[in-house]
């Protein structure tokens, strides 16, 4: 009996460190399962990340193989330089690319430092590889205006891709940023300056007319790029002022079923406080509020805002590109 009972703590203190074994495997497993599933979706990432980039570069150089180089549409960046080169010089426009994208870089990397990573490369090197490899296409109009815009819209599309998945075609980006970091000029207009450099310079070698196509091609570009960035589908954004307050909240929640925020807000003329009711709403949401509100109140105030994106419950969610 005595030998049990002097053999009953040591046995219970082996019972216990086997559950602390077995509990601390257990979570070492969890833990394992977790690196994973974090590395699984960190290389799955990459791979949709690299195929925007190369997708992106692919489309690029076709629109600069199709639309804008038969046509000598230089509509700013490295790639209107290439034109104008080819013009004056014969030079095959991706070696001026991989001339012009390599070197940047590398000052790039050199000067700024080597946050632009490992895309950044991929892009200044695939891109000219894309327009070496499709050169070769037939142009698809010689009709200057046509090929401004669909040149223009291809050339948004694809970069609206390449910047989607966190990349960037090097070129005149690259030379913008070095000139804001030692001149402190804003980025965006260092960009605009360059652009705007390399179609003044296609004016002179090319024509004058054909730098005007340029700018229409530009312009269609950055319009584009922010279709593919924030789509189509815009909303719209309502302040609301008036003295019905408690039936207006009451008629956004549960008859239009919408959320709101309460600003509270101070006219100017009188200083007198008042609550200002937010509310996003979809497009064809729009015309439903403004008779909820002309119901309730014909005198209030309603201001109505275009939102390109909105992003939480009801609308777009916060994980999704």
């Amino acid at each position: 009996m005595k030998a049990e009972q002097g053999q009953e703590p040591g046995q219970q203190a082996r019972e216990l460190r086997r559950s602390r074994s077995k509990a601390g495997g257990e979570n070492g497993r969890r833990r394992d399962r977790r690196k994973r599933r974090t590395k699984a979706n960190r290389t799955a990432t990459a791979i949709k990340e690299y195929t925007l980039l190369l997708l992106g570069s692919l489309m690029i150089a076709l629109s600069f193989n199709m639309f804008l180089s038969p046509n000598q549409v230089a509509s700013g960046g490295v790639s209107g330089i290439s034109i104008i080169v080819k013009q004056l010089f014969a030079v095959e426009p991706a070696l001026t690319q991989w001339a012009l994208n390599i070197p940047l870089f590398l000052l790039g990397l050199w000067l700024l430092g080597g946050h632009f990573g490992l895309k950044t490369a991929v892009g200044s090197v695939v891109l000219p590889l894309m327009v070496l490899l499709t050169k070769n296409l037939p142009a698809l109009t010689n009709n200057l205006l046509l090929a401004s815009i669909y040149g223009g819209i291809l050339v948004g599309l694809g970069l609206g891709l390449v910047f989607r998945g966190r990349g960037s075609t090097g070129g005149l980006d690259l030379a913008a940023q070095l000139i804001h970091k030692y001149t402190g000029i804003a980025l965006g207009l260092c960009v605009a300056m360059l652009d705007g450099l390399v179609i003044l310079t296609a004016g002179i070698v090319l024509s004058p007319e054909k730098a005007l196509y340029a700018l229409i091609g530009l312009f269609v570009t950055s319009k584009t790029i922010n279709v593919v960035q924030l789509g189509l589908s815009y909303s719209k954004v309502a302040f609301i002022i008036s003295d019905r307050e408690s039936a207006l909240r009451q008629a956004i929640l549960y008859e239009l079923d919408r959320g709101f925020t309460r600003l509270d807000a101070k006219g100017g003329y009188t200083g007198e406080t008042r609550a200002v009711l937010m509310v996003v709403v979809s497009q064809t949401e729009v015309t439903r509020l403004k008779t909820l509100v002309r119901g309730i109140d014909p005198h209030a105030f309603v201001i109505l805002s275009d939102t390109n994106e909105v992003l939480g419950e009801g609308f777009k969610l916060s994980g999704t590109s």
